[in-house]
């Protein structure tokens, strides 16, 4: 009852539906309050289909592919070939190039047929409403749903070309197998682009969409060919083609890829980093991140979600993302972190940057890393311990003192307002160089230092470098030897690092070069600017520190064949925490190993796991 009630509102409104349509001569007021009414209600401000996005290597190598939500690679109709064209207009609406969105005559001759079967067996759709029910609808077969799709077809066709529409189609329609549009149906099965397919494999791909599953040509390769051969058969009869070139194409073996093509999804650890710095980027560039700074907690939420969606509409309309992934460094930071750290529940992270261009080459976030896992490189907060001396204590104090690497300081006890440190293992010295104290990492001489200077001092120079967790209620004497609430992250300690390679000027890392759309045009690029924080000669200094560290410190196990090498470890309290930020000519590098839930690494200790894999990385 209900589909014959259906069929008979169909059949009353489509008359009247198709008076308002073509009665513009005679009516144009009328028809343009119509069409303002439709305008109103349909919002068909701009047709576009959500495209595959890309991240790509240092080298230019696609490393990452990216469906929001589907894998479509959209052509312009340039490139779609025009006995494709002829192919899909022949198949599925042979009266495309003369209707206004819908075939009257077709959608009577359907009804009839449904009538008789008292169903929904034939839809009469045109290209044009297959393209309004792929983009605006769904695929449900109700009467409500196919009013719909008359109405948004019609508006399709009011506001784009029958070029644009074949154009938006061929690209829309699924393919099976997560492809959608030509390009990606084409690269699926033959591995190639769509531009290099012959005729017959393109009307055998053309035989896939009236029904996917059923001519699914990796399932039911026959049926998928059967219908191939129809479809230029009809071509033969609208002699779109002769008999002749029927038969060649026809013959024509096809031979498919037996398996899907998988998805491009290298180096989870580094792509991580790279999703949430685009978000960043892009918080940045649009304003978010300045909106975010001053709001409420509810604007804070909604802004967010403003945010979250901008970045889907950006990766939706197809980008390409160019990093600056060091392949090589990547695998062999991520190798040696399961190689170093076979112990149980003892995790760890790496960070390696090019000291000349700021940008980071590899992140590794942790063992055996599964994307979007926790990525301890950029999203756990430790304490840095010692490893924190030369950006807090030692180049500060160097600077504003002019000392030099051999003035004398004391490492005897010290205690000030109730705070009494110890140095490692309880030991107690007397009158030392700063390059001892440094290089053995003596922790009552870093604490005089920092007080000798002034807390305020050091801090003023270590809040250039953008710790975000950070804060005013870190600024104590206890932060002279890596005690803060939260600390920082593997590549926040690597970032700053970097200015001890760059004469005491100072960037923030950055894995993203640029992005661009599918074309090669410019969207977003960082436009950070270097900050000076330290002199020259402080630099050399400390540069002279690290080195004496690498050689006859507390660092031995990181030292290289050749060429320069220095940093600094650090230890937290209770053995929780090991680290090393070093340096090379080429590359900073940082290393964390821990536990995730924070515990004695004591055991483990002799191994300096943390040296072992920063060399690992940056030998050769």
């Amino acid at each position: 009852m209900r589909t014959w009630s259906g069929i008979m509102i169909i059949i009353l409104l489509l008359p009247i539906f198709s008076l308002l349509v073509f009665a513009v001569s005679a009516e144009s007021q009328k028809v343009q309050g119509f069409h303002e009414l439709l305008d109103e209600r349909l919002e068909l401000k701009e047709v576009s289909l959500p495209q595959t996005s890309y991240i790509k290597a240092g080298s230019g190598k696609v490393i990452s592919e990216i469906y929001h939500p589907v894998n479509r690679i959209s052509l312009s109709s340039g490139d779609i070939s025009p006995f494709l064209k002829d192919v899909f207009i022949t198949a599925e609406d042979q009266h495309f190039f003369y209707h206004a969105g819908f075939d009257a005559a077709a959608i009577g001759r359907a009804l009839a047929v449904n009538i008789q079967s008292d169903d929904i067996e034939q839809g009469a759709s045109t290209i044009t409403q297959q393209l309004a029910r792929n983009i605006f609808l769904n695929h449900e077969q109700t009467y409500n749903r196919k009013l719909s799709e008359l109405l948004y077809a019609y508006e399709l066709e009011r506001k784009l070309s029958k070029e644009k529409i074949l154009e938006l189609y061929i690209n829309a329609i699924y393919f099976h197998n997560g492809a959608y549009g030509i390009e990606a149906a084409s690269q699926l099965y033959f591995n190639k682009s769509a531009k290099d397919l012959t005729k017959a494999q393109e009307a055998f791909l053309a035989a896939i969409p009236n029904n996917p599953s059923l001519y699914d040509p990796m399932k039911h390769f026959g049926h998928t060919k059967e219908r191939q051969e129809r479809l230029i058969d009809q071509l033969t009869e609208e002699q779109l083609i002769s008999s002749k070139e029927a038969e060649t194409i026809k013959s024509e073996r096809i031979q498919i890829q037996l398996q899907v093509k998988q998805r491009i999804d290298l180096y989870p650890d580094y792509i991580s980093y790279v999703e949430a710095e685009l978000r960043e980027l892009i918080s940045v560039q649009e304003g978010y991140q300045d909106k975010l700074l001053k709001a409420g907690e509810q604007e804070t939420a909604s802004l967010s979600a403003q945010l979250e969606k901008r970045i889907s509409q950006i990766m939706q309309q197809g980008i390409i993302i160019e990093t600056a992934l060091n392949p090589a460094l990547q695998e062999k930071a991520a190798n040696s972190l399961n190689k170093r750290l076979p112990y149980k529940d003892v995790e760890g992270a790496a960070a390696v940057i090019d000291n000349g261009t700021y940008e980071i080459t590899a992140l590794a976030g942790g063992k055996n890393y599964k994307k979007h896992d926790f990525n301890r490189a950029f999203q756990a907060y430790r304490q840095p311990g010692s490893a924190i001396k030369p950006l807090l204590v030692y180049a500060p104090y160097i600077e504003h003192t002019s000392a030099a690497i051999h003035d004398r300081v004391n490492a005897g006890p010290f205690c000030k307002n109730g705070y009494c440190p110890q140095n490692y293992g309880g030991a107690k010295y007397g009158v030392t160089t700063l390059e001892k104290a440094f290089i053995y990492s003596y922790n009552t001489p870093a604490v005089r230092l920092l007080d000798e200077i002034g807390i305020e001092n050091g801090f003023r120079d270590l809040d250039k470098f953008g710790f975000k967790q950070v804060s005013e209620k870190d600024h104590a004497l206890s932060a002279a030897i890596g005690g803060f609430t939260y600390g920082m992250t593997p590549l926040e300690l690597t970032s700053a690092y970097t200015v001890f390679a760059n004469d005491g000027f100072y960037r923030p890392a950055r894995s993203i070069r640029k992005v661009t759309d599918l074309k090669g045009n410019l969207l977003y690029s960082w436009a950070d600017l270097q900050t000076q924080i330290w002199s020259e000669k402080t630099i050399e200094k400390v540069r002279d520190l690290m080195a004496r560290t690498v050689q006859s410190g507390t660092a031995r196990k990181a030292r290289l064949p050749d060429g320069y090498a220095g940093g600094k470890t650090g230890t937290t309290n209770g053995y929780y925490d090991f680290w090393f930020v070093g340096l090379t000519g080429k590359y900073t590098a940082g290393v964390w190993v821990g536990k995730d839930r924070p515990g004695s690494l004591a055991a483990i200790e002799s191994d300096s796991p943390q040296l072992l894999i920063w060399k690992d990385i940056m030998s050769d």
